[in-house]
């Protein structure tokens, strides 16, 4: 599993989108019980902080000690650094698996190996993240040309995952049919930018350039977003779910 998210916990913490109430109302309702549930690769714990609205206990977990720092605490949630591939818990032990924009960093069968282990019989597995959001045409004519011409070449192979909207992971369980949801935002243009800032090609250009390419498109960008104060943001959120 990769980390490429510790030297910027703080940004990611600050910029970065959760997950709609409707979605994590979904997971919940499609569980059997609601006893335990399992984050993994959780980052700062967007996740398993809503889970923790619902289940007894949330074990939330990541490789990134930078990321746990900048989690929410709560009682009920119990958060460790350990790997996806190899965790502590006990076989047949949690009701809910999520991953949450996480997955494509995993060594799969290792991965998955560890959830048969740990999953109740009656357990649900949820893989969920998203892609390139929505604004208007100006604004998405800007972003996606750098995403596919500017910082092209500096994401991560995994990252033809997210691309592919998940649908060709190995995905090894019994499927369950799923409801479509999105991520809706009223954004400034700082919290524009601050996103951006969180890609991890664009810390990969900055990294082998000296230089953050985010600013090479500011003006255009800015041009494109107009004298708004705020615009809305659609994050089409894919979501897989399964059960052994």
């Amino acid at each position: 599993m990769k980390d490429n998210f510790s030297n910027r916990s703080g940004q990611y913490q600050k910029f970065r989108p959760g997950y709609p109430a409707k979605l994590i109302d979904f997971l919940v309702s499609v569980s059997k019980n609601n006893e335990t549930a399992w984050d993994c690769g959780t980052g700062n714990g967007q996740v398993a902080l809503e889970l923790a609205k619902h289940f007894d206990k949330v074990y939330a977990t990541d490789i990134s000690k930078n990321q746990l720092a900048q989690a929410v605490k709560q009682d009920n949630i119990l958060y460790s650094v350990q790997p996806a591939e190899k965790i502590s818990f006990p076989p047949a032990f949690f009701d809910l698996i999520t991953v949450a924009q996480a997955i494509h960093w995993f060594d799969f069968g290792l991965f998955y190996k560890e959830v048969s282990r740990t999953i109740k019989p009656s357990g649900k597995i949820a893989v969920m993240g998203y892609g390139l959001f929505n604004c208007d045409e100006e604004t998405d004519r800007v972003i996606k040309k750098f995403y596919h011409e500017i910082i092209c070449s500096y994401w991560d192979k995994e990252r033809k995952y997210i691309d592919e909207n998940y649908r060709t992971i190995p995905f090894p369980f019994k499927e369950i049919e799923c409801p479509k949801f999105e991520n809706v935002f009223e954004w400034t243009f700082e919290q524009l930018l601050g996103y951006l800032g969180t890609w991890s090609a664009v810390q990969h250009f900055i990294k082998a350039n000296h230089r953050n390419p985010v600013e090479d498109i500011d003006d255009v960008l800015l041009a494109a977003w107009g004298k708004n104060e705020t615009k809305t943001i659609r994050f089409p959120i894919f979501l897989r779910l399964g059960e052994l």
